[in-house]
């Protein structure tokens, strides 16, 4: 009796072990013939901008997104004016996101009655896998034309001193879940400027973070480093800004302060008059709201 347990017991761990070996053999089979997947990062930063500046992001392939962008006046323009709340300043944008790779936008701002254009190109995009990339890599460029009267109306004026343009080299990587970082050398050209003593083409450095710390909540920061000596005419001072990301499903409200009274590139980058130390501030915020108008395809 005991033989026949020892033999069925026997019996069974060999055919456990032959049927296990023939599973590991299919599954390795099965994997050996696999396309390796390349799995892209994304959510960088939760909308295209990280506070007022140029994030990486670029909108997704076929939606539409409303970007409605308000400044109240500065915090240092006293009780007369409640402290900026009884001035304000917006900008109306719309971006769309043509291929994965390319997105378009266009806006109107209050200040200077200012029309700006753009195209972003997202040369490369973070990822691991089959195709490892430790950075998003995007191309901003933008053209803004200011439509107010001339201040001087008796001297010969052109078209084209109304516009200037900016460029940027947008470099950034996500950390993990919760934080992301991004550099942008940044590139303004002013085709007329107040005086001789001052630079057409103008030079910047901007840096941004964001850090998740919550599902829908972020805290985001950035910092655009102007150059010394290439505005001399008027007061020109770098420019910070930090505020807080809230989603909400298909909007994203972005409240903030920041020195900067402008809601372009070329105007947040040479316009600045103030700092913060001054309180020359503003308080501001920006609503995104989404719309698919194509329904992608997969991205990959």
């Amino acid at each position: 009796m005991k033989i026949r347990i020892y033999l069925f017991v026997f019996l069974f761990l060999a055919l456990f072990a032959v049927t296990a070996n023939a599973q590991e053999a299919m599954m390795n089979l099965i994997n050996k013939d696999a396309k390796p997947v390349t799995d892209y990062t994304s959510a960088t930063f939760k909308t295209t901008r990280v506070v007022i500046g140029q994030s990486c992001e670029i909108a997704p392939t076929g939606n539409l997104i409303l970007v409605f962008s308000h400044h109240f006046g500065a915090l240092n323009s006293g009780y007369e004016n409640l402290y900026g709340l009884k001035q304000s300043q917006v900008r109306l944008g719309l971006e769309y996101g043509v291929t994965k790779w390319l997105g378009l936008g266009v806006g109107l701002n209050t200040l200077q009655n200012t029309w700006d254009g753009f195209a972003n190109f997202k040369i490369l995009r973070q990822s691991k896998g089959a195709k490892k990339m430790p950075f998003t890599l995007t191309i901003f460029g933008s053209t803004a034309i200011y439509t107010t009267k001339w201040a001087d109306p008796t001297r010969t004026n052109y078209f084209t001193s109304r516009i200037s343009y900016a460029t940027q080299v947008i470099l950034a990587r996500k950390f993990g879940e919760r934080f992301s970082f991004q550099i942008a050398p940044t590139y303004v050209h002013v085709n007329l400027v107040p005086s001789y003593d001052d630079h057409n083409n103008i030079f910047a450095l901007g840096a941004g973070g964001r850090f998740k710390i919550s599902q829908r909540v972020s805290v985001n920061a950035e910092y655009y480093y102007l150059f010394p000596k290439q505005i001399r005419s008027t007061p020109a001072y770098s420019t910070f800004s930090a505020g807080v990301d809230i989603e909400t499903g298909g909007h994203v409200f972005q409240i903030f302060l920041t020195n900067a009274n402008g809601e372009n590139m070329e105007t947040i980058v040479t316009q600045t008059t103030g700092t913060w130390w001054n309180g020359n501030i503003f308080l501001g915020f920006n609503i995104s709201r989404i719309f698919t108008v194509v329904k992608p395809k997969a991205y990959r």
